[in-house]
């Protein structure tokens, strides 16, 4: 069987952002909206942020060369693509000019009017989506002016195209955002609604946590297999807190 994937696929979570943490203290307060003044695509990392994408660059660059990524795929968005840098800053990559492409395919789910919104603002300035969200589930809602988790699928389905297009055969690394990391391990894995939004419950994707993939020709149809899941062992072996708050624009859970 011809290989169409490529040999490693690592999908990372980008590192804390001042983002994150704004949410925490919304919702710690009990407040509506999150206050945060840029952006969401121009959101920074936290200095723990900051901390964690060192950590985990400096975990690939102790492992041999031939198994740390040859291909950077970056979210457009800030705080993924300082993450990436940091992560080939500390070595983490197989050569220092090792190939770095912003995809705007890979950005953060959109989430139109429900932008920076907590839950309890939801419920208080948009009673009608909080019901819509409810009646039809988080896979599928769409907010006015937003994106359902099929409309994310939809542009990685073309991601995944241009991965075996261009990278068959490679060490790839992806890193973006916690919806991102969760519509691929659905594509990948061929799972339902249902397998993904349990898996979503079990637990937020940590930031800089690890999602690793390998092509494995006699198992899953010649396909690609998952051999690691949310891995935060190279954060808390860098001496930075584990973190997995939800990014700042999701709403209740």
């Amino acid at each position: 069987m011809d290989q169409r994937w490529p040999q490693t696929l690592w999908i990372v979570r980008h590192g804390q952002s001042a983002g994150n943490v704004a949410r925490d203290a919304a919702d710690a307060a009990g407040l509506g909206r999150i206050d945060i003044a840029d952006r969401d695509m121009d959101v920074p990392l936290s200095a723990l942020g900051q901390a964690q994408a060192r950590a985990l660059g400096d975990w690939f660059a102790r492992q041999p060369v031939d198994e740390r990524p040859q291909t950077l795929l970056v979210s457009p968005y800030a705080r993924a693509i300082h993450t990436a840098e940091l992560i080939r800053e500390k070595g983490g990559m197989a050569k220092p000019d090792a190939l770095f492409c912003v995809d705007e395919r890979l950005r953060e789910k959109e989430f139109g009017v429900l932008d920076r919104l907590t839950g309890v603002g939801i419920r208080a300035e948009f009673p009608e989506q909080a019901e819509f969200r409810r009646l039809l589930g988080k896979f599928y809602h769409r907010p006015p002016g937003g994106e359902s988790w099929c409309d994310v699928i939809l542009r990685l389905r073309s991601v995944l195209d241009t991965i075996s297009l261009h990278h068959t055969g490679k060490r790839v690394m992806i890193v973006a955002h916690q919806v991102v990391v969760l519509c691929m391990r659905y594509l990948l894995d061929g799972l339902t609604e249902e397998q993904i939004l349990a898996i979503d419950r079990e637990a937020d994707i940590a930031n800089c946590g690890v999602t690793e993939y390998r092509f494995r020709p006699d198992e899953n149809d010649g396909g690609m297999v998952l051999t690691r899941w949310n891995f935060t062992a190279p954060v808390a072996q860098g001496g930075a807190p584990v973190t997995a708050q939800p990014d700042p624009a999701v709403a209740a859970r």
